[in-house]
């Protein structure tokens, strides 16, 4: 394949791009899209991606013009995966969609996971008093310390726990009066 013929083919590929990407170009994304290391552009919009790698294009066709061998390759390799990173973009816009819009979790579902969480609180606070009680009994200091770093462990994972109960309650709250 001659080297002009591989530049209309990534021209026809970037102008393909453009416009799948022309009626969500502009939309932001919450953060950067892309690694640094392929593009210089940090901006959180494909177009302003698109935009380098028209730069890219125009660089590979000066490069070529000129002869520069290494450059070449350097400009098209990297042309090529920014190209390629695009397309896998574009691809997951979709899945994109469908997980930034917020589920809705059921009445049933809530009230479930309040009591299951009820219920982790209760045994996690028949585990520690039991613990509590087998400390008293350990004679040894090495059994003790032991004990002690399962007491604290628990009581972690209690209040770890109760946020999470915090956090159901007002949402079962939220749910009840309609929000």
């Amino acid at each position: 394949m001659t080297t002009q013929k591989v530049l209309q083919t990534l021209e026809q590929q970037i102008n393909a791009l453009a416009a799948e990407i022309e009626p969500i170009g502009h939309v932001p994304a919450q953060q950067a899209r892309f690694d640094a290391g392929l593009f210089h552009t940090h901006g959180t919009r494909l177009r302003d991606y698109l935009a380098e790698v028209r730069q890219n294009l125009a660089q590979l066709r000066l490069v070529v013009a000129e002869r520069r061998t290494v450059q070449v390759a350097f400009v098209a390799d990297r042309l090529v995966m920014q190209i390629g990173a695009l397309q896998r973009e574009l691809a997951t816009q979709a899945l994109r969609k469908q997980h930034s819009r917020p589920q809705g979790e059921s009445k049933e579902d809530i009230y479930h996971r309040l009591a299951q969480h009820q219920d982790f609180e209760r045994r996690l606070i028949a585990m520690i008093r039991d613990r509590e009680s087998l400390l008293g009994r350990q004679e040894s200091l090495a059994q003790q310390r032991k004990i002690q770093q399962e007491l604290a462990a628990l009581e972690g994972r209690l209040q770890r726990c109760r946020q999470a109960l915090a956090r159901i309650e007002r949402a079962v709250e939220r749910k009840e009066n309609g929000f």
